[in-house]
């Protein structure tokens, strides 16, 4: 079993700390007091470095002390402070010795100082970083444990971008807090009081500049912090509005609402830019103002210290030594200012964002708390007592409602629409809180129910169930990732010392030291034994829930790793082979035109016969093919160049005429998807202006517009009678071109066809046919298809191929998938950690009623024990449509939030109320 320790469990506080300094100062207090003590540290080699130019002008330079050319002086006197004790004479020097040693002590210094500044530095950022990793770990800790309700209002967008990019300036404060002040505070004195030293009215000039910068500056700049709020708002604003476009495109589209969307931005940009305009007018005017006071201070010394120095007032030494300190003095205070300016905007920021994320009636952490251990089943009554729930903006959803059955029991619950049948499943699911009331299941209050138990014994299937990014595999494992329960033995190899840092990084940002890598498939749960009984499970549970045949699909639409799938490759080879058999048996070679490496394959793109291969990445796809310089320069060493800018001129002709009167809308311009409807003016303008060009002539831009054009043109499918036996042979000569060059740094960019070989960037599908289907012959893809399948049968691949299916990528939120496939998932992900009690809200309403029903079925016998006869499992399941009622052992009818009527079916339907008319 995986260890974990004390950190694990931490919890972290209900409520962010208000003050963000306090909250730096309570998680860094001993590492900011540690680099304070080297700041403070650095601060006599600082003062040291200002001196000794001084020293060096007035000294070995000038001649001061050295009354003749073999003069010397005594130099590295060690005394005890404040006795006339001397532990070491020095050294006798003359001028030259002096100035080399002098000379080398000042660049000893510029390393000592700049190491100081090196380690200063790395140390706040690292530190900066822990800081701003714990801060973002506390907000995703937070989101975690809202209440269910809290989720209605808010965007996902605008938490992702609070998460992600509002605090990230706090990262870069959060290690100069403390430190910088004092660093810079401490060279600006340093530099301040060595103006002093050398002349009080120079001194005091330089403070009087300093005083006013640190006092009107600073002043001003806090006119920026409401426009930089007011910025941060309505950016944020921004960004969850373009979240609702992407996720609500299909009612703009449907509704012709886009133009109005458009507007709407607009409106939200330009207030944006009013209030980024004035911000950026008030702070290039503080920064002039800054700069200007700078600037007038070294005209001041020149000017009074150039009047000292010629009345011998003060020495050139001196002179020169202000000046130099000075020089060292803008920045620290400007510095200074800035800090206090991002002190303030910060401050603000966490404050926005602190404010956001305090939340009443969280999730107590205590009930999220990590366990390894079996938490038992769940065993009891479902008791429900006085129930009321009334939702966030005052409406009824239930006004009361009073029940009590066995955990095991198989409840259907129906009613209307706003009958509170919905309700009373989401407050059993812990997914609606109640107003007033009591419910227990299995003994436990639901409210203070651990996750632990409730989350692994029972169940819920909702409507819309969410999908995460990720494959079919991990989807439906999800449901059992409750805790690390054992080493990972394929963890990536990282080094010792960079494990070790990373555990220790970990502990420090207060994170949960939980591993990632580590194995946290409850296989128990399951019921199975390890990961090797993993495929079978999940075979078995898509067949329960009806979609092995698409499982099947997807293996068939997947990209293998053969890494992971090794004996599959030569094997597909064989189905290819067969397939070849196969079609010539049948006497239907003609619907499928084979990749062959000396012939050009009409059913192809253009781009796909030069490069011959599948593109890996972006590198070659085809609507960036032409702007990698490889692919440029076989082009044109071969001159297929001036062959396909004329082909790219016709094509562009033949749109002309095609779409001139054509709406952009028109679906036929998706199967001549050349350019953009929008971008017809542009290339019509072009064919007036050069479309009469040669090739040789033609500009740079232009030869850039056309030439891409032909590399998506397939004649079958286009038919504007441009390829030419010629131009085949062309593109067949610059293939073996392509290929027998091809370089080493694009090695992997393409998967190049071979007749022999699997081809890791194309799908199972496409690696058994290895060719193009033919275009324009009646049903000759369902033809194929059908081919494919038998032959893949008789082999006995199809298990493999449903396992190659489990690892599809379902996409964003599941979209690679259909919503009935998605509730199928979301089913079998339930399903597979074996609840007690199963609830089902909807769950199903997405499939046809033939498949419904057959899962209905399904479930309900497995509950009852006539499955496989080992368990049996309780159910409450809201129907969508009341005529399953029957099914099911006992019902409860709803009707305007009241529970109304509780009995078996028999017993309802011969009562003759509100059930009986749901299901007639």
């Amino acid at each position: 079993m995986a260890t974990t320790d004390t950190a694990d469990t931490a919890a972290v506080p209900d409520a962010l700390e208000p003050s963000l300094a306090r909250y730096i100062w309570q998680h860094t207090r001993s590492q900011q007091i540690w680099i304070l003590a080297i700041v403070l540290l650095s601060m006599p080699t600082y003062f040291l470095a200002l001196d000794l130019p001084k020293r060096i002008v007035n000294g070995p330079i000038q001649g001061g002390g050295f009354p003749t050319p073999d003069a010397t002086q005594t130099y590295l006197t060690i005394s005890v402070p404040f006795t006339d004790t001397v532990l070491y004479d020095g050294t006798e020097l003359t001028r030259m010795g002096a100035l080399a040693l002098l000379s080398g002590m000042f660049l000893a210094l510029v390393c000592i100082n700049g190491l100081f500044k090196l380690y200063i530095n790395t140390y706040k950022g690292r530190l900066g970083e822990r800081m701003l990793r714990r801060l973002r770990y506390e907000l995703v800790d937070r989101v975690l444990r809202f209440p269910i309700p809290q989720f209605r209002k808010l965007k996902a967008s605008e938490v992702s971008t609070m998460v992600k990019d509002e605090v990230e300036p706090l990262g870069g404060f959060i290690g100069d807090a403390f430190v910088l002040p004092v660093f810079l505070g401490g060279q600006a004195i340093t530099a301040l009081t060595f103006i002093l030293v050398q002349n009080l009215w120079l001194g005091s000039l330089a403070a009087g500049i300093v005083l006013v910068q640190a006092f009107i500056i600073p002043r001003l700049r806090r006119q920026l912090i409401v426009l930089a709020k007011q910025r941060q708002l309505t950016a944020r604003q921004l960004s969850g509005r373009v979240g609702e476009l992407v996720d609500g495109i299909a009612v703009v589209r449907t509704n012709d609402t886009s133009n109005y969307e458009r507007s709407e931005i607009t409106g939200r940009l330009g207030k944006i830019f009013l209030i980024r305009y004035k911000f950026y007018q008030k702070k290039f005017f503080i920064k002039f103002l800054n700069n200007f006071l700078a600037q007038v201070t070294p005209f001041l010394f020149y000017s009074i210290g150039g009047y000292l120095a010629i009345r011998g007032s003060l020495d050139i030494g001196q002179l020169v030594a202000v000046i130099a300190a000075y020089k060292d003095l803008p920045a620290p205070v400007k510095e200074l200012i800035d800090w206090d300016q991002q002190r303030v905007d910060v401050q603000v920021k966490y404050t926005q964002v602190s404010e956001q994320f305090a939340v009443e009636n969280m999730v107590p952490f205590a009930l999220q708390k990590v366990q390894a251990q079996d938490p038992g089943p769940l065993e009891g009554n479902i008791d429900v007592n006085a129930l009321t729930v009334v939702d966030d903006s005052g409406a009824n959803l239930i006004e009361r409602a009073d029940y009590a059955g066995d955990v095991g029991e198989i409840v259907a619950v129906i009613g209307g629409v706003n009958s509170g049948a919905e309700t009373f499943v989401d407050v059993l699911a812990r997914l609606m809180p109640t107003t007033s009331g009591a419910v227990r299941i299995g003994g436990h209050p639901i409210a203070s129910m651990p996750e632990a138990l409730s989350g692994r014994r029972i169940g819920y299937v909702g409507s819309e169930g969410y999908i995460a990014q990720a494959s079919v595999r991990d989807t439906m494992l999800y449901a059992l990732k409750h805790a690390p329960l054992q080493p990972n033995p394929d963890r990536p190899a990282d080094s010792d010392r960079d494990r070790a840092l990373d555990r220790s990084e970990t502990r420090m940002s207060g994170n949960t030291m939980l591993e990632i890598d580590d194995d946290w498939i409850d296989y128990s749960a399951a019921g199975i034994t390890g990961p090797q009984e993993v495929g079978g499970l999940l075979s078995e549970m898509m067949k329960f829930v009806a979609m092995d045949t698409d499982i099947h699909d997807l293996g068939l639409r997947s990209v293998v790793d053969t890494e992971r799938f090794p004996e599959l490759a030569d094997a597909i080879l064989n189905a290819r082979h067969k397939l070849r058999d196969r079609l010539d048996e049948h006497q239907l070679s003609n619907l499928v035109e084979v990749f062959d490496p000396d012939t050009y394959n009409s059913q192809a793109t253009v781009a796909e016969n030069l490069f011959f291969g599948r593109p890996v990445g972006r590198d070659f796809a085809e609507d960036q093919a032409f702007a990698n310089a490889y692919a440029r320069k076989v082009i044109g060493d071969t001159g297929l160049d001036a062959k396909l800018f004329a082909m790219g001129l016709e094509i562009a002709r033949n749109m002309h005429e095609l779409f001139a009167d054509v709406s952009p809308d028109d679906p036929l311009f998706d199967q001549f998807a050349f350019f953009r409807p929008e971008d017809m003016g542009h290339y019509q303008g072009a064919l007036v202006r050069h479309g009469e060009t040669p090739f040789a002539q033609a500009e740079q831009d232009i030869r850039d517009m056309f030439l891409p054009l032909p590399l998506s043109y397939t004649e079958p499918r286009h038919r504007f009678g441009l390829m030419t036996d010629e131009l085949r042979a062309a593109i067949v000569e610059a293939r073996q071109r392509f290929r027998a060059d091809y370089p080493e740094d694009l090695d992997g960019a393409i998967a190049f066809y071979d007749p022999d070989a699997y081809n890791t960037a194309s799908s199972i599908e496409d690696n058994v046919i290895f060719g193009r289907i033919a275009t324009g012959i009646a049903e000759a893809p369902e033809r194929v298809r059908q081919l494919v399948l038998d032959v893949l049968a008789e082999m006995g691949l199809d298990d493999t191929i449903r396992e190659a299916g489990l690892y599809f990528d379902v996409g964003t939120a599941g979209k690679r998938l259909s919503p009935a496939q998605r509730q199928k998932i979301g089913l079998a992900r339930t399903l597979i950690k074996r609840p007690d009690l199963l609830l089902v809200n909807r769950g199903l309403s997405g499939l046809d009623p033939r498949t419904q029903e057959l899962l209905m079925d399904k479930l309900l016998a497995d509950a009852r024990g006539f499955g496989d006869g080992t368990r049996t499992f309780g159910i409450v399941w809201m129907l969508a449509n009341p005529v399953h009622a029957p099914k099911f052992d006992r019902v409860l009818v709803f009707d305007n939030g009241v529970l109304v009527e509780d009995g078996t079916p028999t017993e309802l339907a011969q009562a003759g109320g509100a059930y009986a008319k749901l299901v007639s």
